[in-house]
């Protein structure tokens, strides 16, 4: 089952931009991510992802993601759901 993931805040572009770069370099979406959308919003950068899998999620995060985040200072605790339903173009 697809899982949702939002950080909503807690943290500026730039902070995004390194965590970006040292976890999906060259924007290369890593296995199982279905969506990644990110941007300003009142409470700082917004960062929106879809993943295949609660699994691929927590290989992403134990790999790369959580010390990326951990080296950028960031300490917004994500949001998570369950994703029943999607649209595309």
């Amino acid at each position: 089952m697809a899982i949702g993931v939002i950080f909503d805040g807690g943290m500026s572009q730039e902070q995004y931009e390194q965590v970006n770069q040292q976890a999906a370099p060259g924007d290369e979406p890593p296995p199982g991510l279905l969506y990644h959308a990110a941007g300003p919003s009142e409470a700082g950068f917004c960062v929106i992802e879809v993943w295949e899998s609660q699994d691929a999620l927590q290989e992403f995060f134990a790999q790369k993601l959580g010390g990326a985040l951990q080296h950028a200072n960031i300490t917004t605790q994500p949001k998570f759901f369950q994703v029943i339903n999607t649209m595309q173009l």
